[in-house]
């Protein structure tokens, strides 16, 4: 009887430590940390203390737990009208409000200042600015106007110059670079969404430029746009000698695609098309990315 009390409580343990985690948004953690180690690496390292990656990636991941938390505590009442989200941890009643906001504020606050105390004065100034960012003005801004994405996008740019700094102490031309590589790659990516589930965030109250009647021309324009001043910006690490051969193949190859992608949503307000450019922009920063990173573990 002991024992399967024990086992009972074992399971009930492990499911809340499951909710919790899925609380903080794993996925987008792992991708953000993925950033934040390219901006790490690519960087120059010559006074840089050897544990400084590690610190940057756990304060990093702390404070991006963290506003995963308090952005699904803040758009509760929302995700419980989409479908796409109303089995999240709070619509679906697993987490108290009260327990995302403890558990958020914790997070993203501890990351500020683990940062702080590990790395420097300006890493934790730039996750400050990252989580203010999409807190404070990102987040309640997508009720409002459906420009909010350009906004977003801003907060989701920084996390390499987070890694930049990290190893540097100061913000150069490639933290500039991988800056606007980030920000570009959203605008298609989080369209191709919006257009996908257009009828979701029509229920949730988000007038994205999707969502909104006569607006699918300009979103599908703003695809093609971003998508083509990327394949440039991205380049620019080479010249810059951030970046080698590999890389500048993989970007103009894997820019290339996205820029067709794009084109193709563009014409093709349908879902297909969407899902394709979602794909399409799902691998292409992850090449991207893995490029750079395998040019320097070869080097």
């Amino acid at each position: 009887m002991r024992e399967g009390q024990q086992l009972a409580l074992r399971a009930i343990v492990q499911d809340r430590s499951l909710v919790y985690v899925e609380l903080t948004k794993p996925r987008i953690t792992a991708m953000v940390l993925l950033t934040v180690c390219v901006g790490y690496a690519i960087a120059p390292h010559a006074t840089t203390p050897p544990m400084a990656l590690l610190h940057v990636l756990v304060g990093a991941a702390l404070s991006c737990s963290g506003a995963g938390a308090l952005n699904q505590l803040i758009e509760r009442e929302t995700d419980s009208a989409m479908g796409r989200t109303r089995f999240r941890p709070l619509p679906s009643r697993r987490v108290a409000p009260w327990q995302a906001l403890a558990i958020g504020v914790t997070l993203a606050l501890g990351g500020v200042a683990y940062l702080l105390a590990t790395t420097n004065g300006l890493t934790a100034t730039v996750d400050a600015a990252t989580l203010i960012g999409y807190l404070i003005i990102y987040t309640p801004l997508k009720r409002i106007t459906p420009h909010s994405t350009l906004v977003g996008a801003v907060p989701g740019a920084l996390p390499p110059v987070m890694g930049w700094t990290a190893a540097t102490n100061e913000i150069g031309a490639g933290a500039a670079v991988l800056f606007a590589i980030l920000f570009l790659w959203q605008i298609p990516h989080f369209l191709a969404i919006g257009r996908m589930y257009r009828e979701d965030y029509a229920r949730g109250g988000f007038p994205m430029l999707v969502v909104v009647d006569g607006a699918q021309e300009i979103a599908g324009h703003q695809m093609v746009v971003y998508a083509l001043v990327l394949i440039p910006v991205s380049l620019l690490l080479a010249p810059l000698g951030l970046a080698g051969g590999v890389y500048f193949t993989c970007a103009l190859l894997a820019g290339t695609a996205y820029v067709i992608a794009a084109v193709k949503a563009a014409r093709d307000p349908g879902a297909r098309a969407a899902r394709a450019l979602l794909i399409t922009s799902v691998l292409h920063l992850p090449v991207l990315l893995g490029s750079l990173l395998l040019e320097r573990i070869v080097a």
